[in-house]
């Protein structure tokens, strides 16, 4: 069967997964999941995915996988987009588990409440906190990319996919990107392949 992605357009973790497929050229039949109105905690979305969140993707009938990362894992293997080398691998989960630990609940969180709730006053002691620690991980980021082409092996990897998906778009909440020239270069290149794919808007 054709993948079928359960998915929300604004979502940077959808599209991590969009952009992925569509550089593998694999064909899917997207289905939109509105979040917005609940519509993960319906009954039929939590039997699919009990966590009742998005992007879940059918890769058989009946057979699931949910987290985003653990989807790019997933549709990588074989490809270039995961390295070969045990060492490399394992640089790439490492950034992986970066970008869901202390870089997505800081950057996407913030995003969420300005761009997409259209709520910038929403928790603005707690705003304040997700951006410092934001900047705290872009920081990171500009450090590695400094002397760097990718953040793995020299090579386009999930790794960046993983991160590029919201760091990309993190002018939506709040972050000055012009502070990080390194990231804006690498944003280029990941934005020069070929099959690249804009992320789209509801």
């Amino acid at each position: 069967m054709i993948y079928r992605l359960y998915d929300f357009l604004p979502s940077g973790n959808s599209y991590k997964v969009r952009l992925l497929l569509n550089l593998l050229e694999i064909p899917f039949e997207r289905i939109d999941v509105d979040i917005l109105n609940r519509e993960t905690r319906t009954p039929e979305f939590l039997q699919q995915n009990p966590n009742g969140k998005i992007p879940l993707l059918e890769i058989a009938p009946g057979k699931f996988l949910a987290e985003s990362n653990a989807i790019l894992y997933y549709l990588s293997q074989g490809t270039n987009f995961f390295p070969a080398d045990n060492y490399a691998q394992a640089l790439v989960m490492q950034w992986l588990f970066f970008e869901q630990y202390s870089h997505e609940p800081n950057i996407a969180t913030p995003r969420y409440w300005i761009s997409i709730l259209q709520q910038p006053d929403r928790n603005p002691e707690q705003l304040k906190q997700k951006q410092k620690l934001g900047y705290a991980a872009l920081n990171v980021m500009e450090q590695h990319l400094s002397d760097r082409s990718f953040f793995v092996a020299e090579t386009y990897t999930i790794a960046d996919i993983g991160l590029y998906a919201y760091t990309h778009v993190a002018e939506e909440g709040g972050f000055d990107l012009q502070r990080f020239p390194a990231i804006l270069a690498w944003f280029k290149r990941l934005e020069a392949h070929p099959k690249h794919i804009q992320i789209e808007r509801s």
